[in-house]
């Protein structure tokens, strides 16, 4: 029960991966009860490809040829583009590969299906780009890059410390709104055109499962030799609360940035709701956090989360509520405020009544699978998400593999990140033309984008004990800070720590966390050598270059005390 609080309280905002049939199906948004939000590492970040900033892909040389009417019978409902690479489609099928969801899982998984000369379609019911694009990772992001500038310039010490003068700093409300807008309008547009220009054809309606290899978006069949379902997730509003768009909001309302509060209060302190509050806090306004759990952020390695709270939190005007649940929240109307009752988590009393000016509803999100037609080929959800193994295939009723079908992304909640899902559909791809092929996503790295930033990969402390402790193994833990790194003082953003979870006897890096500038860049080097099985003894030896930060992680893995003094393959370790 504990652990099912805990997905609940966690949540993703370097947001979100491949949501992207929208449907006014209001059951889509099911209540916290019955959503297994997986682990606390269930990040929604960004995957995209190059293609989204308007580059090329090795393809997109080949001469663009229209195909015949024969060939393509185009429909109002349907855009044919085509390519060299999205050439006929195998034998009595109308093609190779068919996705349900234009996201960013579903857009990774095209593209890299034309590369392999399989005849696309991707089938979209809301606008390409689904969650991430749309309304999660592309345009938080815009509004994070005004938060931090917005604090440095706030921040009159930071500038007297290089010899700067600033005068007061201010913002235009509608213009930083327009920022995040125009972004997520630039890369769903290149979205749109390196599919076209590849030779994907995007269908528009909602699609749903037929049978085995045939689906149905608006009123046309097609058939597929293989399909992928790439739906994504939605936010996950819990009972009890009101959500009106405007005093009462989800993180896709808060995108749109139509006011800054003067008080607002953010329900789940995971990643959206941090992220959150450091544009809220940036922008002037004032944050109180609900926590269901007894601490806060607590998806994040103990230690690194309590350094956070003690920069990101502690100093801002942000105050807090932990181990109780917003049991009622009503918006604002007729001059009243929004009021959120809060209750005792494990007593269920009432506890305290917040009176604010908005609340940003922060709780997770939920898998959309409804309307998929699952049930045609016997397919049970669990808590919302599609069944699947670990090669992404998916599982019926009965636990036999339905042939030919696939889930990637949210909808499968495996990891709730947007390059996840890019990653399983590249796989997926691999598998379906003849190469077995099974992601680690103990590998994928993941991020939180404040100020500064915070990044991990792997487990955490306590995870690794619990596995060191099952399995009969010791492990070790190194740490390095900022404030030893050159490139970090010449910044004076020396606040920082990494910190590396390994086997001493054999070198195998169980998990690295990094807090501090840059954190979300830094991790990657970590990330690919868990990838790769490459052990602690061995890349302690790469060379970086000084003064960089990531020589941070270059003293981190030298730190490491490490018995062994020849490397051997790690075993590939592929969560659940």
């Amino acid at each position: 029960m504990q652990y099912d609080v805990v997905l609940f309280t966690s949540i993703s905002l370097s947001l979100s991966s491949p949501s992207t049939i929208c449907r006014s199906d209001s059951s889509a948004v099911v209540s916290n009860t019955n959503v297994n939000l997986l682990n606390p590492r269930s990040l929604r970040f960004c995957g995209l490809r190059k293609e989204a900033f308007g580059l090329n892909s090795s393809l997109s040389t080949h001469r663009i040829q229209s195909l015949s009417n024969a060939t393509r019978r185009p429909r109002s409902n349907r855009i044919v583009a085509s390519s060299a690479g999205n050439g006929a489609a195998s034998k009595g099928f109308d093609y190779d590969l068919v996705i349900i969801g234009a996201g960013v899982g579903g857009h990774g998984a095209a593209l890299h299906a034309v590369e392999k000369g399989l005849k696309t379609a991707i089938i979209e019911g809301d606008v390409v780009g689904g969650t991430c694009v749309n309304r999660g990772c592309v345009p938080s992001k815009a509004l994070l890059a005004v938060s931090g500038r917005m604090r440095e310039l706030q921040n009159e010490h930071h500038m007297k410390s290089f010899g700067l003068q600033v005068a007061a700093a201010g913002y235009d409300r509608q213009g930083v709104a327009d920022h995040a807008n125009n972004l997520a309008s630039k890369i769903r547009s290149n979205l749109t055109n390196s599919m076209k220009s590849l030779g994907v054809d995007i269908l528009t309606g909602f699609g749903t499962v037929l049978g085995p290899q045939k689906v149905k978006y608006g009123d046309t069949v097609i058939t597929a030799k293989d399909i992928i379902i790439a739906t994504g997730s939605v936010p996950l509003v819990p009972k009890g609360i009101e959500v009106d768009g405007k005093t009462v909001i989800t993180s896709d309302h808060a995108l749109k940035l139509e006011f800054v509060p003067q008080w607002i209060a953010i329900v789940g302190s995971g990643y959206i709701g941090l992220e959150f509050s450091d544009v809220y806090t940036a922008l002037g306004s004032e944050v109180t956090f609900v926590e269901a759990l007894d601490q806060l952020m607590p998806g994040f390695d103990p230690e690194i989360g309590k350094l956070a709270q003690r920069v990101l939190i502690n100093p801002r005007k942000i105050d807090y509520h932990t181990g109780v649940f917003a049991s009622k929240i009503t918006p604002a109307k007729d001059g009243k405020p929004v009021t959120i009752e809060l209750i005792d988590a494990k007593t269920k009393e009432l506890k305290d009544t917040l009176e604010v000016d908005a609340a940003l509803i922060a709780t997770g999100r939920a898998p959309f699978t409804q309307g998929l037609g699952l049930e045609n080929i016997n397919v049970q959800t669990q808590r919302g998400f599609v069944p699947v193994d670990s090669r992404m295939r998916v599982i019926d009723a009965s636990g036999e593999l339905v042939p030919h079908l696939y889930c990637i992304g949210d909808a499968n909640g495996k990891m709730m990140l947007a390059h996840a899902a890019s990653a399983q559909g590249i796989s997926v791809v691999e598998q379906v033309t003849g190469k077995d092929h099974v992601l680690n996503h103990l590998s994928i790295p993941a991020a939180c984008f404040t100020h500064p930033e915070i990044s991990m990969v792997g487990l955490t402390e306590p995870q690794a004990r619990e596995k060191a402790e099952k399995e009969g193994f010791e492990i070790g833990i190194a740490k390095t800070s900022f404030k030893a790194n050159t490139k970090a003082l010449a910044e004076n953003e020396g606040e920082g720590l990494a910190k590396l979870i390994y086997r001493p006897d054999s070198g195998e890096i169980l998990g690295v966390h990094i807090f501090g500038m840059h954190a979300a860049d830094l991790i990657h080097e970590a990330s690919n050598a868990i990838a790769l099985g490459t052990r602690i003894q061995d890349i302690k030896y790469a060379v970086h270059a000084h003064p960089t930060l990531s020589e941070v992680i270059d003293e981190l893995f030298k730190a490491a005390k490490v018995k062994a003094n020849t490397s051997s393959p790690v075993a590939e370790p592929v969560a659940p």
